[in-house]
This record gives C-alpha cells, structure tokens and sequence, in this order.
C-alpha cells in the first residue's frame, strides 16, 4: 500500500486560465478516495496528473514519499482502470489480463499463478479464450479490473469505470469493487461524476469545482455539513432544497422565496450575522409530511413520482422548484394542497454571496440502532 501526496498542484495549457488550482491533499494507504465534480471541474485531469499521462505545470506530487513529478507511468507502480475499458480487440480474455506482466517479463509460473487467482476472484475462468466483443458490458469491465489487480500495483486509479453499464449493472459493480479494494487493501483514487457512486463506495470525497477543492471529507460529513451551496446542492439524491430568504429579527420569522414563513428560534437568530445575505437549504427528508391541524405550511404538488418502497413530490416555490422524499406508497395528486411541517432546526443556513455554510442542520437522519 503507498499514500499519494499533493503540495499546490497547479495545471493549465498554454498558460491560459488554470484547470486545477492549487490543489492539496492526501490520500491515505488503503484508502478507497472518491474525486466528485461535475464534467470539467479536473479530476480526470487530476487523476491522469497522477498517472503521470499529464504532466504538472506547478506543484509537487509524492507516491510513497517519493517525488513523482517527472517520473513516467511505467515507474510510478500504479494500475488504472479506464472509462472505455482500453482492452486489445484481437486478444483473447487471457492475453489481455496478461498484457502487462509480459511486458515486465514476469516469468510464465508466476503469470498463471496471478491469472489463476485473479479471474477465481472475478468470476471469469470460463471466459479465458473469448475476445472482448463475446462479452457483456459487464465481463469486459470484469477483464479491465482483473487486468489492474493482475499487476498487484499498491495504487489503482479508476476514471468513470462504470458509466457505461446500465444501473442495475452499475449497483453491483459497485459493490464488487468496494470488496476488492478492501480484500486487496488497495490505494484507490476512482473518479466520477455520479455523486451516488461517491456517497455509497469513498472512505472519503474531494468535491471538484472549476479546477478548485469544495470540500474533503468522509460521505455523512458532506451530507450533513456541507461547506458551501456548491457542495449542497451537488451531493445528494434528490439535491438539497435551496431558497433565498429574508430574517425578520423583530417579528422572529424567516421568510423563504417570498413565500414561506417559518418561525426562528433565539439560536437560530444568534447564528446569522446582522447584515448577512442569507440562502436555506432543506434535505428533502426533512420535509415531512403533517396533519391539516399540525401542518406548518401547505404547498402544491406539481409532480409525484411512486417508486413503491419510496415517494418523491415536487412543489414549486417561486419558481423554485423543491423536492420531498417520504417512505412508502402516497396517494397524492398533482395539483393537492399537501400540509407539510417545517423547521428552523431542519434548515442549512449559508451566505448568498460567497455561498459558504454559516449553520449546518441541526438535525440528522439517523436509523434505528438494533439493540
């Protein structure tokens, strides 16, 4: 296993505007680290960075407290996995898992030995001699990783590995990556768009935005307390609920987009700065729903989407449009006035201008503890 270390990495073309921004981090040996952002914020340029298939135009970047700057891929002991799989067409399975050990000249025995253990573990021993377009998404993706885990290289990056595959697909593989990171105890940076990927495979998340770190933390800590609106509104599913909103300290009432009106505590008042711009944020489970007598607010379905086990509604809000995420069947319409209840203590409060967090939720969803 080998830690990766980055000091002010910087990268840009042509000295034009820079694609990564001073970037610092470090990432743990055997840690599964998940670099998040929408399509060019920089991580795959980061990733490649790492790889050594970029070069750095600033910075110092360390794999195993060695400097790396100008070392090429083959010396830097690594494996990657790509998004389009990168297998040879006219090899067979096994020529392709293979590959690279004959190009170390590691001898025949030891080849068959990591062939034997490597396709066991991911169910590909009868697969050995069928070329790559006789299988699934899936298998080819299967061969790609064996490909990578064959190496036995402590570091393993992985560039959108899985947004080729159909969901269901991608749910599994998932799962099976995660696994085989933590059999191997593998360093593995992985990189994707997909923030339900981040959420359910990273020990921890960099959030990537404009070529500049969000936030680093593990999965629940950006959940909860994100830094920024950014990170708010990019992680999560459905995105949390965002609304400008105005503090009345003398009446003691939040009003949200002009058209809700919530109640402030004393806590919540000393929170907010006395001449601070203010934006709300709600995650979509802490809209809950209430009776008419209990209610806080009544707002109006324009979509309802019953998935079975949950139900998500959509309200619009000033022309925003916010989202709830209840549990089981609902038998609600578009165009019903549903009472909902909101608090305070549920809110995110964050600066309109700069977007950072001043007041995360008091409130989190935690399951039941099984006794």
């Amino acid at each position: 296993m080998k830690n990766i270390e980055m000091t002010d990495i910087t990268k840009s073309y042509d000295k034009q505007k820079n694609v990564l921004n001073e970037i610092n981090l470090t990432i743990g040996e055997g840690e599964f680290f998940v670099l998040v952002g929408p399509s060019g914020s920089g991580k795959s340029t980061l990733l490649r960075m790492i790889a050594g298939l970029e070069d750095i135009t600033d910075g110092i970047m360390k794999i195993d407290d060695r400097v790396v700057n100008h070392l090429p891929p083959k010396d830097r002991d690594l494996s990657m996995v790509f998004q389009n799989y990168a297998l040879y067409p006219h090899m067979s399975v096994e020529q392709n898992i293979l590959f690279g050990l004959q190009a170390k000249k590691v001898g025949k025995e030891e080849q068959r030995r990591r062939l034997i253990e490597t396709t066991d573990m991911m169910g590909l021993g009868d697969y050995l001699k069928r070329k790559p377009r006789e299988l699934s998404g899936g298998q080819r993706q299967r061969v790609a990783l064996a490909r990578a885990v064959v190496s036995q290289a402590p570091v393993c990056l992985m560039d959108e590995p899985l947004s080729n595959l159909d969901a269901k697909l991608r749910a599994s593989m998932r799962v099976e990556i995660r696994r085989l990171q933590k059999r191997l105890g593998l360093t593995m940076v992985y990189v994707t768009h997909d923030q339900v990927e981040a959420m359910t495979m990273g020990d921890r998340i960099m959030v990537l935005h404009d070529g500049s770190i969000q936030q680093v933390g593990n999965p629940i800590e950006l959940y909860n307390e994100p830094a920024n609106l950014f990170v708010a509104s990019f992680i999560g599913s459905p995105k949390m609920n965002i609304g400008k909103a105005v503090l009345n300290r003398a009446e003691g009432r939040l009003i949200v987009e002009d058209e809700l009106n919530i109640n402030a505590s004393e806590s919540l008042m000393s929170d907010i700065p006395n001449d601070a711009s203010i934006t709300v944020g709600i995650r979509a489970e802490h809209l809950t729903y209430a009776t008419k007598e209990d209610a806080t607010h009544f707002m109006e379905a324009v979509n309802v989407e019953n998935l079975g086990n949950e139900t998500t509604i959509a309200f619009e809000l000033n022309n925003e449009i916010w989202t709830v995420k209840w549990p089981g069947q609902w038998e609600i319409e578009v165009g019903e006035m549903v009472p909902v209840k909101i608090s305070c203590e549920d809110l995110a409060i964050f600066d309109t201008g700069s977007g950072r967090l001043i007041r995360a939720a008091k409130r989190v969803s935690k399951g039941a503890v099984p006794v």
